[in-house]
């Protein structure tokens, strides 16, 4: 994903899926909120984050289709209260996207989500 895991993360995980089209990648870490805005600003993204009060719903009943439950965490699409986004939409290099979502896991902890494809 060429994104620096910032010193303070705890509980990592990651996971690479092989795809029909494209293969995913999945990095998932905790990160206290006063080390939050530094690990953005180093993400250069593109347009900025946007914060969503309620789960994402399509509906029509159907649950959201991400992959974090193989890491054990709860989809982020699923959660309340998450700020969420492109990082790169067209990335240079190996990745043809790039996304993140954050949310407070406590009022000292966020549980960062990042996905992308390759």
């Amino acid at each position: 994903m060429r994104v620096k895991i910032p010193a303070a993360a705890a509980d990592l995980r990651a996971a690479y899926q092989r795809g029909f089209q494209s293969d995913t990648m999945l990095l998932a870490f905790t990160l206290p909120k006063s080390d939050m805005n530094a690990f953005i600003e180093t993400l250069n993204l593109e347009v900025p984050l946007t914060h969503r009060d309620t789960p994402v719903n399509s509906g029509n009943g159907d649950t959201p289709t991400t992959p974090f439950a193989h890491l054990g965490l709860q989809e982020p699409d699923t959660l309340s209260d998450v700020t969420e986004g492109p990082v790169c939409t067209d990335c240079d290099g190996e990745l043809e996207w790039l996304n993140i979502a954050v949310h407070p896991i406590d009022t000292e902890r966020n549980q960062v989500y990042l996905s992308g494809a390759i």
